[in-house]
């Protein structure tokens, strides 16, 4: 039987992108210059360095813990579509823009987060939660791309479609065993831009996310998740401390 996988009716994709208005460029918004910008060029007089009732100095904050599903760096860069749409990046006229002194820091972290703000202390994951997840065995998804969100203007992702069986989101399976609340969009950040991009430079940018928005780079099919302790909203400074076992 074909794997079916969620679509974009039953995530929030769509509804969580960024507008391209014609005729203007896309301005760096305050969510990335406080949590982004100062890991990507601390030095940009437009970081936003702190900001009361956040925990943010530049750029980092205390601990924070999440459950993720890992994607291979190695299996992304080894595909073919990924390899075209590097190119294309890599070529724009935007590019001096993007940030890839980064990448290789995060390169054995990638992932997209199933559960987020999961507290500043490891939480404690019971038997009866392990187990939850054990029973559902490995988990299949699509990574596809190209997305910029409407928070965080200026990280630039990959989305992922998680399977669907027996016609439910099994994502949705992964949070109810955590006790979690369901969430609809998991994205993989990898490009982060330094600066604004003008008129030209945004509408190149709006092109290439609706010339890739359907395009599959890499089916991922995980048998474990991992518990992500991390220090930066990149994982810069970020350990796996736990691996959850799917079978």
């Amino acid at each position: 039987m074909a794997d079916i996988f969620c679509g974009d009716d039953a995530l929030a994709y769509e509804r969580s992108r960024t507008h391209f208005a014609a005729g203007e460029g896309m301005l760096l918004d305050d969510a990335y210059r406080l949590a982004h910008l100062p890991l990507v060029a601390p030095n940009d007089p437009r970081v936003i360095a702190a900001k009361e009732g956040t925990d943010y100095d530049r750029g980092r904050h205390p601990t924070a813990y999440s459950v993720v599903l890992p994607v291979s760096a190695d299996a992304l860069e080894a595909s073919p579509a990924y390899q075209a749409l590097e190119i294309e990046l890599r070529t724009a006229p935007f590019a001096h823009k993007v940030a890839w002194h980064v990448m290789d820091r995060r390169r054995g972290r990638l992932h997209a987060t199933v559960c987020g703000g999961l507290g500043s202390e490891p939480p404690v994951i019971d038997l009866a939660r392990r187990s939850a997840l054990a029973g559902l065995g490995p988990i299949k998804a699509e990574v596809r791309g190209l997305f910029s969100g409407n928070v965080n203007r200026g990280r630039v992702y990959l989305r992922v479609y998680p399977e669907q069986r027996d016609g439910a989101n099994l994502f949705y399976a992964v949070q109810r065993a955590l006790g979690r609340p369901t969430t609809d969009l998991y994205v993989v950040g990898l490009w982060n831009l330094m600066d604004d991009l003008d008129a030209d430079e945004a509408a190149i940018l709006a092109a290439m996310i609706e010339r890739w928005w359907s395009r599959t780079l890499l089916r991922v099919e995980a048998d474990e998740l991992w518990l992500l302790g991390a220090r930066d909203d990149l994982v810069l400074d970020g350990e796996i401390s736990a691996r959850l076992a799917l079978r």
